[in-house]
């Protein structure tokens, strides 16, 4: 297995993430690339000592973005994974 460092790169804070969190008991992670959903798993189970029951990844593209001239690149791709808890675990995220 990978480094749970590695795997998960960080916590997603937007009002999808919080609304997943208090109602449904989910949990958005911007996860590494090549991290398949056991090896997720098993890094949030680690670093925060929480059950999970389900993984769900995507791969999100990154934007289309133009400078000033007409020219266009685009920000980087990333992967997604909404975690699951088991009923009566909680992540504190503060």
């Amino acid at each position: 297995m990978k480094n749970t460092q590695i795997i998960i790169d960080k916590v997603v804070v937007t009002e999808k993430g919080t609304r997943l969190g208090s109602s449904d008991n989910q949990y958005l992670f911007n996860v590494h690339p090549d991290a398949n959903k056991i090896e997720i798993k098993q890094a949030v189970e680690e670093m925060f000592k929480v059950s999970v029951t389900k993984v769900n990844t995507m791969n999100r593209l990154g934007k289309l973005k133009r400078d000033r001239k007409f020219r266009y690149g685009r920000r980087a791709s990333v992967k997604r994974a909404v975690v699951t808890l088991k009923e009566g675990d909680k992540i504190e995220l503060t």
